[in-house]
């Protein structure tokens, strides 16, 4: 199954190009009082609610997709994880190019860990990354993400893929300098999730999916997951071993080689096999 969010905060359910409204399934949601329980409130039940939007979405009609404002499928992530570095050839390009590491020695994924990036740095495909720093150099940086679905802590790698409840593009925007990558990737808009989220069991492996990222038809960045030198479960486990992961908790895996600049005016269209393919404005 495919699930967006878009215009108002409606959901839906893509098919075929179609985005059929199954927004009146949101009712069954428990109500909540605060302090809200951790976790997104529509991944924390998300398994009794995705069989009712099946079912719904084949009894209303659809709506192009071109005709909706596509925001991002996940709309209250209790985090971000992301993965820097996770790629060779994008490490190898990190360390010869001044214009990315300003000075500093680029270590590996196996130094760095994985970082976490600001949840209100969060937008959807249609809506557009700002980029307002004339001063700086900002980067676009595609990036295969995924959603949590079950909660967990200290999870097995061969379990790893049992708490994944979909997969999704991901924009990972960045602004070169000297500043830890938490501040220069979690400015408002730099954080692109879409076009929507297709389920796990739609995915399989995601372990071999083929990516590419054009601005302005140009391809820029073009690779393939089996190149991630920590896959999916290596990373669920990483992280799930210092915080517990929680439903609606995104991971972003790393972004290959061909990192580069983008401005105002430009068009990044995005796309990931089995996924589904994205185009993003870059504003000023």
């Amino acid at each position: 199954m495919r699930i967006c969010r878009y215009d108002d905060n409606r959901l839906g359910v893509v098919v075929d190009g179609l985005v059929h409204d199954v927004t009146p399934v949101l009712d069954d949601l428990p109500p909540l009082k605060w302090p809200f329980p951790r976790g997104d409130h529509f991944f924390n039940n998300a398994d009794r609610l995705l069989p009712r939007m099946e079912a719904l979405a084949k009894t209303v009609p659809g709506r192009p997709v071109s005709a909706v404002k596509l925001l991002s499928p996940v709309a209250n992530p209790g985090k971000i994880v992301a993965a820097p570095v996770n790629y060779k050839l994008h490490l190898d390009e990190s360390r010869a190019d001044t214009q990315i590491n300003f000075g500093t020695q680029v270590k590996t994924i196996d130094d760095y860990g994985v970082f976490l990036k600001a949840p209100s740095s969060m937008i959807g495909a249609g809506e557009a990354v700002v980029a307002d720093w004339p001063d700086r150099r900002i980067d676009h940086e595609i990036e295969l993400a995924f959603v949590i679905g079950k909660k967990g802590f200290r999870i097995r790698e061969e379990d790893a893929l049992s708490h994944v409840a979909g997969y999704m593009i991901g924009l990972d925007m960045t602004i070169r300098g000297t500043e830890d990558r938490s501040f220069r990737k979690s400015l408002d808009t730099f954080t692109v999730f879409g076009p929507h989220m297709v389920t796990a069991d739609e995915i399989g492996d995601p372990g071999n999916l083929d990516f590419e990222i054009k601005v302005n038809g140009e391809t820029r960045q073009k690779s393939n997951t089996n190149l991630l030198i920590w896959n999916v479960q290596k990373l669920i486990a990483y992280a799930s071993k210092a915080y517990t992961l929680y439903p609606g908790d995104v991971f972003m895996t790393g972004t290959p080689e061909g990192v580069a600049p983008v401005v105002p005016g430009d068009l990044m269209h995005a796309r990931i096999d089995g996924i589904g393919e994205m185009t993003v404005a870059v504003g000023g």
